[in-house]
């Protein structure tokens, strides 16, 4: 490995960071390309802060980092200063930083605090918002129905230009004349009160706050007609005859059950979701029993497949392109994005393509490896809401304890 921005009298300040990321000096020995995603990030972090007199900007540091991981990254940013993070980790969030540059759909927020001074004031700025509409939408209704009586009075002052709307009501001679000009001066009136009550609305229309709501997901599950779905019996895996867990892994999924894999990077939990999806050359030992017919829907952690026109992707795994686009509109996806090549997308969007295409598919059980990385704070918990109403049966893995303790799994289990 090499550090061309390190010359030899300051190697050793980057030598000292390393154990605060909990790393050996044996990493200096490897080629940075073979090392874990975390490990990168980790080596990455540490060169950042050896340089001097930089502002530092930080990307997504916890992406692809197990919790120990995620903890000890925290710690170290912790103990810096002068640094920008992009983030949707509200742990780390709270334990690093101490403001906030907040950009969602409607406004840019800049809050002196951590994630949890956000999320408050985001809470009361939409219920202040709500209320502030409600109002307003009333009064635009009454507004409205004020419009709709002074059009049709204008409209009968017109009728009256014409004697033939008296026949039969009255007996006496009409003077067309006088009657001409009353109608003209009533429609007048009725048109000039009319303008000012359109005017009115459009005015109140304008106040009303641009809230920023989440539409609901929907997904295309299907119960499927046994209640016993998957059965995981003291399964035991190995990879070059080395086992990937200490401990044989067992478990059942039912209808409604959800299953959160956890465990520290390295320990077989992506090993595990590929076997029960039919990789069963890593299997030494154990039973993956699946119900006949079950119908798996996989969302791995990888966009290499995520490339070339949205209707070429869509074709690729049978789905409608308008559930589709329908979809990612949803998760707040831009229509000018859509007739981009899939490839020059960036992270988050490619993994809005990959999680709009999950929920279009068609399934009995739903499998998610570490499903929200890169994924904003919106989507996140558009997602949560989505498990929590439909219930589906689910295996993830994924290191967010947050979003972990807000989906309520029947089931959780830690691979060692």
């Amino acid at each position: 490995m090499t550090y061309s921005i390190l010359d030899d009298a300051s190697f050793w300040k980057f030598e000292v960071e390393l154990p605060q990321l909990n790393l050996t000096d044996e990493i200096l020995s490897r080629n940075f390309n073979t090392l874990s995603p975390g490990e990168q990030t980790k080596i990455l972090l540490a060169l950042m802060f050896v340089e001097e007199g930089t502002f530092k900007l930080i990307d997504e540091p916890t992406n692809h980092l197990d919790i120990t991981g995620r903890d000890i990254v925290a710690n170290y940013l912790k103990r810096k200063s002068g640094f920008i993070v992009v983030s949707h980790d509200k742990t780390m969030i709270n334990q690093t930083v101490n403001h906030v540059l907040s950009i969602d759909r409607s406004k840019i927020q800049l809050l002196k605090g951590n994630y949890d001074t956000w999320e408050n004031k985001f809470k009361q700025d939409n219920l202040s918002e709500a209320k502030q509409n409600f109002k307003l939408n009333k009064q635009i209704k009454n507004l409205q129905q004020t419009a709709e009586r002074l059009n049709g009075w204008s409209n009968r002052a017109e009728n009256e230009k014409y004697a033939e709307f008296y026949k039969g009501q009255h007996h006496v001679y009409i003077d067309k004349g006088f009657l001409g000009h009353k109608a003209a001066k009533l429609m007048k009136r009725s048109k000039n009160a009319l303008r000012r009550v359109e005017s009115s609305i459009e005015e109140k229309q304008g106040l009303l706050q641009n809230i920023d709501k989440n539409p609901k997901l929907t997904l295309n599950y299907e119960p499927f007609y046994h209640d016993n779905i998957l059965t995981v019996n003291q399964l035991v895996l190995e990879r070059c005859n080395r086992a990937l867990v200490q401990n044989p892994i067992s478990f059942n999924i039912k209808q409604g059950q959800q299953l959160v894999i956890s465990g520290s990077n390295g320990t077989g939990k992506s090993s595990l979701l590929q076997a029960i999806r039919g990789q069963l050359s890593i299997v030494k030992s154990g039973k993956i029993a699946k119900s006949r017919g079950l119908k798996v829907s996989y969302l791995e952690q990888s966009f290499a497949e995520v490339r070339g026109s949205m209707l070429e992707y869509t074709q690729s795994y049978q789905i409608d392109l308008l559930e589709m686009l329908n979809m990612l509109k949803k998760l707040g996806f831009e229509r000018f994005e859509f007739g981009k090549d899939l490839a020059d997308l960036s992270m988050g969007q490619k993994r809005k393509i990959t999680l709009a295409r999950f929920l279009c598919e068609r399934a009995n059980l739903y499998i998610w490896d570490e499903p929200l990385n890169y994924l904003d704070v919106m989507t996140r918990q558009q997602i949560q809401e989505l498990i929590l109403t439909v219930k589906p049966p689910m295996i993830i893995v994924d290191h967010d304890r947050d979003f972990i303790k807000s989906i309520k799994a029947s089931q959780y289990i830690e691979l060692v």
